[in-house]
């Protein structure tokens, strides 16, 4: 047998240089794949900042055209409306994609980062008080240790900050020194802004923020509420800040995620939110994952995680719990059905119904106070169906058993589960199936019936499991957001801004649900996050914040 023949050479020499060329080409082939990399995300900026323009200068043309032929239609009044808020999403489109390629820019020495063209913004007024800090020089020189430092002169950095009913401007004033020793030249550096080369404060970054999605104002009115506090501010100004703010806080929302996927059990549920599209307006969707085990004397902070899709589709689910596995409480959407299958990977989703869905659908049909109250109006009433007013009954008889289990263990509600709501969840089911054969398949009450039957496995998951909830309550409460916030902003002005949304809903709502105060949260972060080191980020958190005292003063 012939011995194989290596096609490598046996001389170290040789092995060494074939080594180093091999690595070379490989060092060169990285090379270029950050070159390209930056090169997209420059390409990426140029096209979002064109957007921006356009969409900024065709608002201009339409504001022009009502001055000269005036308001022919309150629709045309409304227009402008939908345009601002277009406008609002692809200016903070721009500024997301302008940091994006100035951070791949920076990883190539080939490619210049792009620079977006922004408007002059005006200088602050001069009505406003300022507050001079100045940072200390040294005391020596850095470069060669000498102490006979001259004064050559300043650098101010203005930092527009509000205070609750006032705004001031802090001037940041780092003085030059030039050493007279070995002629060198020293300033401290300039401070942090979450915009590069910005004039945000942190605290005003967080009401802007906070306001907007918290408080469901947008940017265009606001803007018009500084303006009468003699603050003029200008929609796309800041439209930048919001959209910088929300790349500097992505870190945050990625451990959220990342906490909220940890859990045993979720809570799920989307909602409706327009979202404009060419000359028309689309129904996107919201989605939110809520982990909240203080029920059953749960001791994991709560958390809320949003996502942002186009469309209702069950991919949407199945990617956003892709590599998540446990008990999932939601209404009777066949999206998560494929979360549900046998020989799921990681594992099966495990399905928890939500009594308050199955008890508002036969508490529709025995309306007693709501028909009443029709019939007192002389408005037509609808029928009320005893078949209904049981079955609200018999639902409640278990939510007044679940009412004295609030806070205790998992142990202890499933031994009291067992006891005193298995036998009424036995005879339910009996009552709802002699029920139904008596009912038309078309009847509504029939629709309601088989609502509970076809998934009493479901419905029934809360009496194995001490730690399944009864209803889907907490994901409801935490999307509330949403529908109150549509009647202020009507839409979000293009996807990025549904997704800029979901982002920012889910540091809120977290921070609500750990009874921590979002706006001042969310300035003391924006103040520290800069310096904070990664390994620490945890401590941002709501649950692990614990604030300055600069920021308790404030």
């Amino acid at each position: 047998m012939e011995a194989a023949v290596s096609p490598l050479p046996d001389d170290v020499e040789v092995l060494k240089a074939l080594l180093a060329a091999t690595t070379q080409r490989a060092n060169e082939a990285e090379q270029r794949a950050v070159t390209v990399e930056a090169q997209l995300a420059n390409a990426r900026a140029r096209e979002s900042a064109t957007e921006a323009l356009i969409a900024h200068l065709k608002l201009q043309i339409a504001k022009l055209r009502r001055e000269q032929y005036g308001a022919s239609a309150e629709r045309t009044r409304r227009l402008l409306d939908q345009m601002e808020l277009q406008l609002e999403d692809l200016e903070g489109d721009a500024a997301e994609d302008d940091l994006v390629a100035v951070d791949t820019a920076a990883k190539t020495a080939t490619v210049a980062a792009f620079e977006r063209r922004k408007p002059a913004r005006k200088p602050f007024p001069e009505h406003l008080p300022r507050e001079r800090i100045v940072v200390p020089a040294p005391c020596s020189c850095p470069a060669c240790g000498g102490g006979r430092l001259s004064k050559l002169g300043e650098d101010v950095t203005e930092t527009l900050e509000v205070i609750p009913r006032s705004w001031k401007v802090i001037e940041t004033v780092r003085e030059k020194f030039s050493c007279r020793d070995c002629e060198k030249i020293t300033q401290p550096p300039a401070p942090f802004h979450v915009v590069p080369r910005g004039w945000a404060g942190p605290s005003f970054l967080a009401m802007l923020l906070f306001e907007k999605y918290g408080q469901h104002q947008p940017l265009n009115r606001q803007a018009e509420r500084f303006a009468r506090e003699g603050i003029p501010l200008s929609t796309s100004t800041l439209a930048d800040q919001v959209g910088a703010a929300s790349f500097a806080l992505m870190p945050l929302y990625r451990r959220i995620e990342a906490h909220v996927l940890a859990a045993e059990r979720l809570h799920g549920d989307d909602t409706t939110v327009p979202v404009m599209a060419k000359g028309k307006t689309d129904t996107a969707r919201l989605w939110v994952y809520v982990r909240d085990d203080r029920p059953f004397a749960g001791t994991d902070p709560p958390a809320a995680l949003f996502h942002y899709s186009r469309d209702r589709r069950g991919e949407h689910p199945r990617t956003h719990l892709a590599s998540w596995s446990g008990i999932l409480q939601a209404d009777a959407y066949g999206g998560y059905g494929e979360l549900y299958r046998e020989g799921r990977e990681p594992a099966p989703v495990r399905e928890a119904g939500c009594f308050a869905h199955a008890r508002r659908k036969f508490f529709e049909l025995a309306d007693v106070v709501g028909t009443a109250r029709r019939k007192s109006r002389g408005a037509r009433t609808a029928m009320i169906y005893p078949i209904a007013l049981e079955a609200v009954q018999r639902i409640d008889a278990l939510f007044d058993i679940e009412r004295t289990l609030g806070g205790k263990s998992a142990a202890e509600r499933f031994a009291v589960r067992q006891e005193l709501s298995a036998p009424l969840m036995a005879e339910l089911h009996k009552w709802l199936t002699t029920q139904l054969a008596r009912l038309s398949r078309s009847h509504d009450l029939a629709k309601a019936i088989n609502y509970m039957l076809r998934r009493w496995h479901a419905f029934t998951h809360f009496l194995d499991d001490g730690r399944v909830c009864l209803t889907n309550n907490a994901a409801e409460r935490a999307l509330r957001c949403v529908p109150l916030g549509r009647k202020a902003w009507l839409f979000c002005g293009s996807d990025r801004g549904g997704q800029r949304a979901a982002i920012l809903y889910t540091l809120i709502q977290t921070a609500r649900l750990n009874n921590v105060d979002p706006q001042a949260w969310l300035a003391d972060v924006l103040a520290r996050i800069a310096e904070h080191p990664v390994s620490r980020l945890d401590e941002l958190l709501p649950w692990n914040w614990q604030p300055r005292q600069a920021a308790i003063a404030a």
